[in-house]
Order: structure tokens, then C-alpha cells, then sequence
């Protein structure tokens, strides 16, 4: 009898485990469903957390491009975090955003003059706070690892195109290629041959989204031209601002109505960034309509509301937690299915 009941409660325990590892791979099923089909999901805008999502209502709680930033932006519902990747002296991919150690480690210096063991002596550090944390310099493989089934990892190539193909490498010895996205400038058909010619020498199994910016790009048929060259699932378009400049009134140039039709002919989301750059006037890459007009001034429909509203499906902020709570209480959100549905408002009046 106790060897019946001891196979039970294995069993119970054995189901349990792969109930919890199931749960967490539909998630992620879900998100990449999602990024994968956008024509299905036009009324549903993901949110990706730059630098892994280190901020809340303007104020920074981890250090940028840390493993705690991406568990924070998995609890609270992202679909994709952004991180950067340098190498290390001796050929080691790390995350790390600056080329310099000093803003956010305790150490000093070029990352690349570092050898790995010694940037894992390097402690990062609250950026603003100077809170130094337990976390030292990850490793890709190591950032990979914590992301795997459970969220979409953008990977923004601070190196060059040729070091694409090592990275991928890293994914798929994790087996998690699929969950990767990767990014590349495109401004002229040169740059598209050679990047094309990069994409090539991978293979497939990957993410790659394009970047097209309107200070190069000043209309939709060149997305249409990156359309038909890579058939990607998502393009990052960008609105330059200069410092003098109003607030964009129509998104610019490439938030078009021929760029939303593109998008729709091509299955692929529309990708607006509202996060800030340092030493940039506010809004640098959203025409003024950036992170700091939705939380410091308090009209987050005047930024993520107005991005939204002229197609774009996925927005990445430093504010990832505002950002998806307005977005839902708004309608621009549609839960998945091991979230809760919002309730359903009080009904009071009477019919008789």
C-alpha cells in the first residue's frame, strides 16, 4: 500500500512539473503567436521593455540590461525585452549597453578591454539610486537562458552585422532561436544587399526585424522594398525630432496610411519606440510623443494612445508597467488566455 501511494504522489508531482513547464511555454506560444500573425492581432499592442525595463513611473528600480529588469517586465506582462550585446576581450557576447563600464558597474573602462572572468567582477548598479546590486555583467547565453519559453528577447547588435550569426548560434545551442529578435538600419538598397547577405549566412528559424528611420527614409515604398527582400514580422519605423520642433502631428513621413496598408499586405507589425536617449530632446524617436509626455506629463493617450491609433502594434518604452496598464484600461489590449478578463462594468439600469 505505501509503495501505491508513493507512486501516486509521484505521479501528482511528475504532473504538476510539466503542468507548470506547459504553462509557461503557452505563454510564450502566445506571445510569438501573436508577433507572428499580425493581421490577427491588429487590435492588440505589445509592449517591449527597453534595456530589459529598469524604470516605473520615472523612477529606475534595477539596473538596466539585468536579469532582475526581465524578470520585473515577465511579471509584469511584457512581451518582449530589449537588451543590448558588446563582446568581451576575449570574444565573450555580454550584455552591456554602453561601450564603457563606468555608468553602470562598479567598474572602469571599456567592456572590451575586459576578459569575461573580469567583467564578472564588475557589480551593476542602479543608474541614478548608484544602488550597487548583487547582479554582475551576463552573459548572452546566461540572459537567453533566463528568458527562455517564458518571453520574446530582442537583441540589439551594439557590433557589427557579421557578429549576428554568432549570436544566433548561442540561441539555437539553447534551442531557442525561434523566441530571437535581431535588427538591423536599412536606409538604401546597398544596405539592404548587405544585411540580406547576412541573413542568408544564418539561416532561418530566427526573428529579424528591420529598421527604418524617416531622417533616410521619407516614405512607405521603401518598406515595401524590405518587405519583399526579408518578409519580416515586424519593422521598427522611427519619428527624428529635433530639439525645436512641436510635437508631431501625423507620425511623420513613414506613419502612413500607405505604410499601415503595407503592413497589413505584408502580415507585419508596426513598431514605435517612445523611450527617451540621454542628451536628447524628449521624445528624440517619437516626435515629441515619448515616455516623458506619458508619465512626467501625465498624457499617456497623447503618446502610446496616438502611436496606437496610426498602426503601431508594438511600442517599446522604458515604462513597460504604465505603458500596458493604460493600454488595457483603454481597449488596445487583449488578454491571453492565463490572464484574467477585465470585469465586466456594473450594469444599473432598469428595462422595466
Amino acid at each position: 500500500m505505501r509503495t501505491v501511494w508513493l507512486s501516486l504522489l509521484l505521479s501528482t508531482a511528475l504532473m504538476a512539473s510539466v503542468g507548470a513547464a506547459g504553462a509557461e511555454e503557452s505563454r510564450a506560444r502566445q506571445i510569438l503567436d501573436r508577433f507572428e500573425r499580425a493581421n490577427q492581432w491588429r487590435d492588440h499592442v505589445m509592449v517591449a521593455a527597453h534595456r530589459a525595463g529598469s524604470m516605473q513611473a520615472g523612477k529606475t528600480l534595477y539596473a538596466e540590461n539585468s536579469i532582475a529588469a526581465v524578470e520585473g517586465s515577465i511579471a509584469m506582462g511584457a512581451e518582449i525585452v530589449e537588451v543590448d550585446i558588446r563582446r568581451s576581450k576575449d570574444g565573450e557576447f555580454v550584455v552591456m549597453h554602453d561601450s564603457w563600464l563606468d555608468r553602470t558597474t562598479t567598474c572602469k573602462g571599456e567592456v572590451v578591454k575586459y576578459t569575461l572572468a573580469e567583467l564578472k567582477t564588475c557589480r551593476l548598479v542602479v543608474e541614478g539610486t548608484g544602488v550597487v546590486t548583487n547582479e554582475t555583467v551576463s552573459t548572452l547565453r546566461e540572459m537567453l537562458a533566463a528568458t527562455r519559453d517564458r518571453i520574446l528577447i530582442n537583441l540589439d547588435n551594439k557590433l557589427d552585422v557579421e557578429s549576428l550569426p554568432g549570436m544566433i548560434a548561442v540561441a539555437r545551442d539553447l534551442g531557442m532561436a525561434e523566441q530571437v529578435i535581431v535588427k538591423e538600419n536599412l536606409w538604401n538598397p546597398q544596405r539592404i544587399a548587405t544585411v540580406k547577405a547576412a541573413m542568408g549566412a544564418i539561416g532561418g528559424a530566427f526573428q529579424f526585424m528591420p529598421i527604418i528611420a524617416d531622417d533616410a527614409v521619407h516614405d512607405a515604398g521603401f518598406a515595401e522594398t524590405v518587405d519583399h527582400a526579408f518578409s519580416p514580422r515586424a519593422i521598427e519605423l522611427i519619428n527624428w525630432r529635433a530639439g525645436a520642433e512641436k510635437l508631431t502631428e501625423t507620425g511623420g513621413p513613414l506613419f502612413s496610411t500607405r505604410m499601415r496598408a503595407a503592413a497589413v499586405r505584408g502580415n507585419w507589425h508596426i513598431w514605435a519606440d517612445t523611450y527617451a536617449i540621454v542628451n536628447k530632446p524628449g521624445g528624440f524617436l517619437a516626435g515629441g510623443r515619448g515616455d516623458e509626455l506619458a508619465v512626467r506629463a501625465s498624457l499617456p493617450r497623447e503618446s502610446w494612445g496616438f502611436w496606437a491609433d496610426r498602426g503601431a502594434t508594438i511600442i517599446q518604452t522604458d515604462e513597460p508597467k504604465a505603458a500596458i496598464d493604460w493600454l488595457a484600461a483603454n481597449g488596445y489590449r487583449v488578454p491571453y488566455a492565463d490572464e484574467a478578463r477585465p470585469a465586466e462594468p456594473a450594469n444599473t439600469a432598469s428595462i422595466n
